[in-house]
């Protein structure tokens, strides 16, 4: 009896790193979840090894599981400042590594299988292509809405990743080059307004801005998550409500500019924030399309995130590795 081809997909967060082995259909048979950095503070060199013990310890684990009936092909990763040409996670600004790591190069040694990597919102956009709503799509793209903004772009059915491997960085157009300092060093991008972080900093203003009652005046600004936003608005709380709807024309305005540059046949979000459901999927599609140049207008669909559950991320790791195999037979 032949054994289930699968591969291991890891999604490498700030906080936590997340592992599944995944077959063909998008089945993620075994799952984990470690913390991202050790527990206590050491330099980025340490930082990277005792990084991959852990990560080499839980794969192993999550294998053994499943080794009898389960052969492994490769390991496809969605990490942050990922760059796919050279296979390397580069100055990842929420981890304390400070340096190139050729990690794509590393696990291919240590488990003699390929193994890619790319930003964590292209990994999400080959998952939608692969298991989700974009099935059969070959031009669009996926904006993650999480603690920042990701975005990946489909054309022609293979990801854009530009001449250096960091193409398609919507969250840091700018949207007002007075406005918000970035994390990226630059002012005013779009990730400082729509995002988790980004809509704390918006209701805090608008809170500041008026007297009437909201739930969120009790809370402190540390305190305060995306997830606390939207389930207020979802309870009514007006605040909330005008935070999702100054989020949603900020992230409409660039979605019509994307449009215009791109002309995908649609727009996919995924993450946290859409959890508010109308609150920010209505004012979205309307501002877009009211900043949309008219031959793009009511062309484009802006739809949710079709990968459900808890290991989202690791399907789009997975689908970066199968997406690889299928395209080079010879790995």
């Amino acid at each position: 009896m032949s054994k289930t081809e699968v591969v291991l997909g890891i999604d490498i967060g700030g906080t936590n790193t997340k592992l599944g082995f995944v077959d063909r259909e998008g089945n993620c048979l075994v799952a984990a979840t470690m913390p991202t950095e050790a527990l206590t503070e050491v330099g980025p060199s340490k930082e990277v090894e005792l990084f991959l013990q852990r990560l080499y310890s839980t794969a192993d684990g999550m294998f053994a599981k499943i080794s009898d009936t389960c052969v492994m092909k490769g390991i496809g990763m969605g990490v942050p400042n990922g760059n796919y040409y050279k296979g390397t996670v580069e100055m990842p600004p929420n981890l304390n590594w400070n340096e190139i790591v050729p990690l794509a190069s590393i696990l291919e040694k240590h488990y003699g299988v390929p193994a890619a990597l790319t930003n964590d919102a292209n990994a999400a956009a080959l998952g939608e292509m692969k298991f989700g709503v974009a099935k059969g799509m070959r031009n669009f793209l996926v904006v993650t809405l999480g603690t920042g903004l990701g975005s990946g772009f489909v054309v022609n059915g293979d990801i854009m990743y530009g001449a250096d491997g960091f193409a398609g960085e919507l969250g840091h157009v700018t949207v007002n080059p007075e406005g918000r300092m970035c994390g990226c060093g630059k002012v005013g991008c779009l990730e400082t307004y729509v995002s988790a972080t980004g809509i704390r900093r918006t209701v805090y203003k608008l809170l500041a801005d008026h007297t009437e009652d909201s739930e969120m005046r009790r809370i402190s600004f540390d305190d305060l998550t995306g997830e606390m936003i939207t389930e207020a608005a979802l309870r009514g709380d007006k605040i909330a409500i005008e935070a999702f709807d100054y989020t949603s024309k900020l992230l409409g305005l660039k979605l019509a500019d994307t449009v215009a540059i791109t002309s995908p046949e649609a727009i996919i979000l995924f993450g946290g924030l859409t959890r508010a459901g109308a609150h920010l999927l209505k004012p979205t599609h309307k501002y877009m399309e009211q900043y949309m140049m008219p031959i793009f207008k009511d062309k484009v669909k802006l739809l949710v995130s079709g990968l459900t559950g808890a290991n989202t991320a690791v399907l789009g790791a997975s689908a970066l590795i199968w997406n690889e195999l299928d395209k080079r037979p010879q790995l």
